[in-house]
């Protein structure tokens, strides 16, 4: 597979871009909105990147903000052109469809789970096995599309230049026997297998070390190269959740440095995780 480009990241890379010039020139987003004739709902929308920007907003932003110098122009007209283009992910219709977009093109993923093996390291077995006790069952179809998009997901970590990546797995994540003893077997086998990867760092988080700063909440800390800022990702029943803001990001980075600090090397976290592999017997 190519390396992404990202629509999701390109539109939020070029809506930090705006911004800043916004802020830069002293315009509020009323004052923009007012000069454009358009909603104070349309500017902010493309300054966070949930809107794609079109070739003429760019062109009469960057007449309203003095943007002449010709490279700068094009560098924002060629983001509002990649943030326009499909991504692979787009044909599944899935409900965490922004979360994939910046999975995608992340520079650094660390994520933290409680509960479940992660997207980025499940197998097909595994993945069938969690979308078959929904609340609300998918058919068969729809849950062989899911399985697809997160094999599809995880050819990343093979990239030539693939994102790092560090995932701390809570003990009770390996413990749970979803899909049945050969299931966790073929899925621990797994974690081991990608935990060699040199671009990723798998800890697990063992039980014995009591109460931690991220127990109620799985959590995810994307981070880009260019201007696109960091986001933290969280997900559950109530849905899900984009935090950006510099103050929210440092304190998730807080947490997850402090899970990384009480979990197991990676070394040891192997050896937990092979010890219990091996006691998973045949169904």
């Amino acid at each position: 597979m190519p390396e992404v480009r990202s629509p999701t990241v390109r539109r939020r890379e070029l809506g930090a871009l705006l911004r800043a010039l916004r802020q830069e020139r002293g315009y509020t987003v009323e004052q923009v909105a007012e000069r454009l004739l358009c909603s104070q709902s349309k500017v902010s929308r493309m300054e966070t990147g949930q809107r794609s920007a079109t070739l003429r907003d760019i062109r009469d932003l960057c007449d309203l903000y003095g943007v002449t110098e010709e490279n700068e122009r094009q560098r924002l007209m060629d983001l509002a052109r990649e943030g326009k283009q499909p991504g692979w992910w787009q044909s599944y219709g899935l409900p965490y469809m922004t979360y994939v977009g910046l999975e995608q093109a992340a520079d650094s993923i660390r994520l933290y789970h409680c509960a479940i093996v992660p997207g980025l390291l499940q197998t097909g077995a595994y993945t069938r096995a969690i979308h078959e006790v929904g609340i609300i069952r998918l058919p068969d179809e729809v849950i062989e599309e899911r399985v697809k998009e997160r094999a599809t997901r995880q050819e990343l970590l093979t990239h030539a230049t693939p994102p790092s990546v560090e995932i701390i797995l809570d003990e009770a994540v390996l413990h749970r026997p979803v899909g049945g003893p050969s299931t966790m077997r073929e899925q621990l086998d797994r974690i081991i297998e990608v935990s060699k990867y040199p671009s990723v760092a798998i800890r697990v988080l063992p039980y014995d070390v009591g109460a931690h700063p991220a127990m109620e909440s799985d959590l995810t800390i994307l981070s880009f190269q260019g201007s696109a800022p960091s986001v933290v990702y969280v997900e559950g029943l109530v849905g899900q959740i984009y935090l950006e803001r510099k103050a929210e990001v440092e304190r998730y980075e807080q947490v997850f440095e402090c899970l990384r600090d009480m979990a197991a090397s990676p070394e040891d976290s192997v050896d937990i995780i092979t010890k219990l592999r091996d006691t998973c017997a045949d169904d």
